[in-house]
């Protein structure tokens, strides 16, 4: 299976969580096949809102999500 990530963000109501605003309106970047194009999309996302301190992005790892019991203690 490949290691697929995603990358959203959107508004938060508090910069220390990721209790987001408004769910219904996250900014989907996009699903990559392997964690360094994920990285740099999430890069370039954050970069684009680094002056706005209530706006995140995140990466989460699909394939922890979809194969949880295939999950190693090397990731």
């Amino acid at each position: 299976m490949s290691k697929l990530h995603l990358v959203f963000g959107g508004r938060v109501t508090n910069p220390q969580t990721l209790d987001f605003a408004d769910p219904a309106n996250l900014d989907v970047v996009g699903i990559f096949p392997d964690y360094a194009s994920a990285e740099k999309a999430w890069r370039a996302a954050a970069q684009r809102t680094v002056d706005d301190a209530e706006m995140r992005f995140v990466v989460v790892h699909l394939h922890r999500l979809l194969e949880p019991d295939a999950i190693t203690p090397a990731g």
